[in-house]
């Protein structure tokens, strides 16, 4: 009783410091900036930003695109959700890539974005997002910024130390946030510390094909994982996970889970993971799960069923993880750029643990054991720790570094970024943020050779700092210049959804890849018109297909009769453009799509269900030319018994 008296005074006081925090940056918020600032962030018409900036689209599912330093806005990428902006899981092509062993979930909450690596450092050719709710890691090819490829995770329940990726992303690694029974199982809630397990996956990434492959699960025990981060030079074999509730509680986790004065950090050597699954010491299990693909050739996705995956138990295999003691329930583990340093960031703790992985090393040879949980064994804290940083502010979260021997810690309740100084651990400099701040982002500052000009604040809260619109204010960021010794506020900025996490990567390696168009003479997709000779309508029962082609400006064809009742009408759409930047939309009165949008090269299917006889317009969505107006068409619909006879045309009703 008396440790839960005093976590519950800990937290109570936590939340008054948070109030105060906001109360009196709001008071002292509006002086913050001055000088030269604006000129600082300034991109001329016709420039480019700098940096991509990647952010999570929390609870809409998306990532938005972001330049830096400007803040602006480019593009959101359809993942986890519909988007009708793009007809993205609205499409025909599209569809599957939602689909689950649930069924199709057209929605979830995207938390972290991760770039692929070569060596440690960001490479630029895929983003990877974990879908939180329904778990799932999907990947975007950055030449397109589409979203090609969703995985679905088997046993795991919130799907959150996910998906931060090896050193030349060998694998995307992810952990299960809820323990739950594996396999699920109808138990009793209150046997959670007999039945509840939780998972570490292991998603390899095929240096060829380029395809992700779930290649293996861990079982661990069953406490909460909360963040990832692989690795790096010596540690490159290693990937660590941050836990809570190691008291495995079930109810008023608040409270319950906040008694340990230490939870753990889990280092795992994927390495003799991957060596142990070789000699087959994993175990199949049965788990039914989906791998949506994308095919960029064929415009269309499809889904393939899992029946299986490889685990391995910490029992069969020894080495292979250990458990790090980490004040106090742990949110962020964060490797520096030299591969040395650990650090965790605590969100009750009063300092900063930085682990040492030569010490952790030492130790494992030396069995400098604090006891096991479950076969794992767990190490001194005396033994790994390098150092603590005192007096960091409050509820540290998540750290990234700028290649310059600093660090830069988040600080959720006391609203600041702190910076200090790797190895002495000593703070330096802080800046406050608006307001509760939750993770940041340096571009690179994850990777070995961070590009440390800017750290980016993902706030919570931003009472006063926009205009109003009503109860729910804009999410936000700020940009924050670290060039020199002090840190200085730039710019706030509003985001699309709630930015957890973000990366950034230097604009030059990403432009030089982008495509343009999608090649006529390469779309392969199984239903696409080459020219407006091949445009035709077919009927196959109460199945029409529509070989549709767009162009500057009109159908072909834009007439059609014969439609019945009852018929499923697939508009096949192939935009017919070779030129950048010219997408055609395509939608019908009635359809229970918002719209498709084609890009150039590109073929779509939109479905569609007449319920009524009588004359259905459709026309272009996205404005294509000056005769964007009159890119149009009309389709008849009779009654399901009528004897019209299918026909087309476009320009003549000759055909």
């Amino acid at each position: 009783m008396q440790n839960i008296n005093s976590n519950k005074l800990i937290l109570i006081s936590l939340i008054i410091l948070s109030f105060i925090g906001i109360y009196l940056g709001c008071k002292s918020s509006k002086d913050v900036v001055s000088g030269d600032v604006a000129q600082a962030v300034y991109v001329a018409p016709g420039t480019y930003d700098e940096f991509y900036l990647f952010t999570s689209g929390g609870f809409n599912g998306q990532v938005g695109v972001y330049g830096l330093p400007s803040g602006r806005h480019f593009k959101t990428i359809s993942v986890f959700s519909q988007n009708p902006e793009t007809g993205y899981g609205y499409s025909e092509e599209t569809r599957p890539m939602l689909m689950t062993s649930y069924g199709f979930v057209p929605w979830d909450d995207a938390h972290h974005p991760e770039l692929s690596m070569t060596d440690g450092v960001p490479d630029g050719r895929f983003l990877f997002i974990n879908a939180n709710n329904t778990p799932r890691v999907a990947k975007i090819d950055l030449k397109t910024f589409e979203t090609t490829e969703i995985i679905e995770i088997p046993n795991s329940a919130g799907n959150h130390a996910s998906p931060f990726v090896t050193e030349n992303t060998e694998y995307i690694v992810a952990s299960t946030r809820f323990s739950v029974p594996v396999p699920n199982a109808d138990v009793p809630i209150s046997s959670y510390k007999e039945n509840f397990k939780g998972t570490i996956s292991f998603i390899a990434l095929d240096p060829k094909t380029e395809k992700m492959n779930l290649a293996f699960q861990i079982i661990v025990p069953g406490f909460n994982y909360d963040l990832a981060h692989a690795g790096k030079g010596p540690s490159k074999d290693w990937a660590f996970f941050t836990s809570y509730n190691t008291e495995q509680a079930n109810t008023l986790l608040e409270i319950n889970a906040s008694k340990n004065d230490k939870d753990f950090v889990a280092a795992v050597n994927w390495r003799l993971a991957e060596k142990y699954v070789k000699e087959g010491k994993a175990k199949k299990m049965s788990a039914e799960y989906y791998h949506n693909i994308y095919d960029e050739k064929k415009h269309m996705a499809v889904s393939e069923v899992k029946k299986e995956v490889l685990v391995l138990d910490p029992k069969d295999c020894p080495g292979m993880i250990y458990y790090l003691p980490t004040p106090k329930s742990p949110h962020g583990v964060d490797v520096d750029p030299t591969g040395e340093y650990i650090v965790a960031g605590g969100k009750l703790a009063t300092v900063i643990p930085v682990h040492s992985f030569s010490k952790m090393l030492k130790a494992i040879e030396e069995k400098q054991f604090d006891g096991e949980v479950n076969g794992i064994p767990i190490l001194k804290y005396e033994a790994v720790v390098a150092g603590e940083v005192q007096n960091p502010g409050l509820g540290p979260l998540h750290t990234e570094f700028d290649g310059k021997g600093y660090a830069y810690t988040s600080c959720f309740v006391s609203s600041e970024i702190v910076k200090w100084k790797l190895g002495t651990w000593e703070v330096v400099d802080r800046i406050p943020t608006y307001y509760s701040i939750g993770h940041l982002c340096i571009p690179g500052g994850d990777s070995k050779k961070p590009w440390g000009k800017y750290v980016v604040a993902l706030n919570k809260i931003t009472k006063d700092r926009y205009l109003p619109t009503g109860p729910e204010l804009t999410q936000s960021a700020q940009l924050i210049d670290i060039s020199g010794e002090k840190m200085r506020l730039l710019l706030d900025f509003p985001t699309v959804g709630e930015p957890h996490y973000a990366q950034a990567i230097p604009a030059e390696i990403l432009m030089k890849n982008s495509a343009k168009i999608y090649k006529i003479e390469e779309n392969n997709h199984p239903y696409k018109a080459n020219g407006e000779k091949e445009a035709k309508v077919e009927r196959k029962g109460n199945d029409v297909h529509v070989y549709m082609t767009a162009i500057r400006s009109h159908f072909a064809p834009d007439n059609i009769e014969g439609i019945k009742v009852g018929d499923n009408v697939y508009f096949h759409v192939t935009n017919l453009e070779q030129d950048w930047d010219i997408p055609h939309g395509f939608t019908i009165k009635g359809s229970n799509n918002a719209e498709i949008l084609i890009m150039p090269g590109q073929t779509k299917t939109l479905l569609w269900k007449p319920t009524k006889p009588g004359i259905y317009p459709f026309y272009c969505t996205d404005f294509c030319s000056a005769l964007h107006q009159e890119m149009q068409g009309y389709v008849r619909v009779s009654p399901a018994n009528s004897n019209v006879a299918l026909s087309y045309y476009t320009g003549s009703s000759s055909k």
